[in-house]
């Protein structure tokens, strides 16, 4: 047998098991697109927890131990930026790199990841990939029953959403490392350095992670506002989603042609920001530990950066640790808002708060519908919206629970920590440093969850529609 004939055999064995991975891909995605990508996204961690247990990942190389690998593995591809180690220290040239292909990896969602592994699979962009890669920008497509297009991104739009995923990226990341380079040198930093560091902040801004590669972190440029500022500027385009960027690329400041998505989305966003940093000044401008030794523009100015970061960003410029009880409870309730949908951020995301507001606000005026901006919100995205919001409270509520239990330290602590992790922010106490491998799984499974459970729930909640041509009897229960 010629060495030809061997290779042929090879290639036509190597296309059929392709062919048959191919089908299997398609197959499952059309069956269960949220399962897909799930399953793609836990796939994703398995391969980062190998090359981050490689010796060459390891500063001093030697292995990292497993929990600490995952951990790291998890919050990368979660876009979270909690971390058991060091980040500064702890990894090579090799783990920094291969944590930087992982946040912008991680950054693109779950279900725009999906649709596009299923493009290359497939060659081709068809129904069912636009129906996975819509999903991340609206659930509610996932069933058969009518969906509002102008809600989000149309069908016929989805392929130009796909190219604003992946262009957005590159080039605000471009401009963002651009901007802060001559900010590092400004700073101190040698010239080299700032080349890579530079790229690393820019990442690690937009994608809403928050990791640091030098020592000291963010507190080592606390008097560059402008740095700090690029980064806050990140950090917000990270945060308002893909969505929200295509439609301010597309219609730019024609305000009327925005959909209810983006109008929601900056509008609570904005507010909350704002609203943060008011808050947050007022608790912190006696406290010694952190603002109290500050000026007033100084304070001012660190108010509204610790609200941008809460919201998902994940840098501090004042020890977490320090700050009041009071502030840890504001900064708990804006981590698990979180960001906009189909975003680089975690939380329950800007636009359910807004619903469910908006739904509170109706009933008190006694409205029968949703109204707002000139539109309606029907009843299917309101219970999507309260569904998220109880599934959400419940996984911190479990998480907090066991954490504390396992490891018998502050529940202030144990619960800022774990909604640090849901909302996928980054922010700590100190605790995540310290935790034990079991509770180091526990807080793994609850970034997991918060990165992919609330967009995959409301997914299969609304996968549940059935038309049905009936109706039972009705008996009010009291509420309330």
């Amino acid at each position: 047998m010629t060495g030809d004939t061997v290779g042929a055999r090879a290639r036509q064995a190597l296309g059929i098991t392709l062919g048959r991975f191919g089908r299997g891909a398609r197959e499952l995605a059309t069956a269960s697109p949220s399962r897909f990508a799930i399953l793609v996204f836990a796939g994703l961690i398995l391969i980062f927890t190998a090359l981050l247990s490689l010796p060459i990942a390891a500063a001093d190389g030697t292995p990292l131990p497993f929990a600490d690998a995952l951990f790291t593995a998890v919050s990368t591809i979660c876009v979270t930026g909690l971390a058991t180690v060091d980040m500064a220290t702890s990894w090579s040239p090799f783990g920094n790199a291969v944590i930087y292909l992982g946040v912008n990896v991680g950054a693109m969602g779950v279900l725009t990841l999906a649709s596009i592994l299923g493009l290359v699979i497939s060659k081709r962009l068809g129904l069912r990939a636009k129906l996975i890669a819509a999903g991340d920008s609206n659930p509610m497509r996932a069933h058969g029953g009518p969906v509002n297009e102008g809600q989000t991104v149309r069908l016929g739009e989805v392929g130009q959403l796909l190219a604003t995923v992946a262009l957005s990226t590159l080039v605000i990341e471009a401009v963002l490392a651009v901007l802060l380079y001559p900010a590092m040198l400004a700073s101190g930093v040698h010239p080299l350095t700032a080349v890579w560091e530079s790229l690393y902040y820019s990442a690690m801004s937009f994608t809403n992670t928050g990791f640091t590669p030098n020592v000291g972190g963010v507190a080592v440029f606390a008097d560059n506002y402008f740095f700090l500022t690029v980064l806050m500027a990140g950090v917000f385009l990270g945060s308002i989603g893909f969505p929200v960027i295509y439609t301010l690329w597309k219609h730019q400041l024609r305000v009327r042609r925005w959909p209810l998505h983006a109008k929601l989305t900056l509008i609570t966003t904005m507010a909350l920001f704002v609203g943060g940093a008011a808050v947050f000044l007022l608790l912190e401008f006696n406290n010694p530990k952190t603002f109290g030794s500050m000026d007033a523009w100084d304070t001012t100015f660190q108010s509204f950066f610790l609200s941008a970061m809460t919201r998902s960003g994940g840098f501090a410029v004042v020890d977490i640790g320090e700050l009041n009880g009071s502030s840890l409870v504001l900064g708990s309730m804006l981590m698990f808002v979180g960001g906009g949908s189909a975003s680089t951020a975690g939380g329950i995301k800007v636009t359910t708060l807004a619903v469910l507001a908006l739904s509170v606000l109706s009933e008190a005026r006694g409205r029968q519908s949703v109204e707002v901006l000139g539109r309606r919100i029907p009843s299917d995205v309101q219970r999507v919206a309260l569904s998220v919001v109880a599934w959400g409270s419940t996984i911190v509520a479990v998480s907090t629970i066991t954490i504390a239990q396992i490891t018998q330290a502050d529940i202030a602590q144990v619960l800022f920590d774990v909604i640090s992790g849901f909302g996928t922010v980054g922010l700590s106490t100190g605790l995540t440093a310290e935790l034990p491998d079991a509770a180091v799984y526990v807080l793994a499974a609850t970034i997991f969850m918060g990165r992919v459970g609330t967009v995959t729930l409301a997914a299969a909640v609304a996968a549940t529609f059935r038309s049905q041509h009936y109706s039972l009897p009705v008996e009010r229960p009291i509420v309330g």
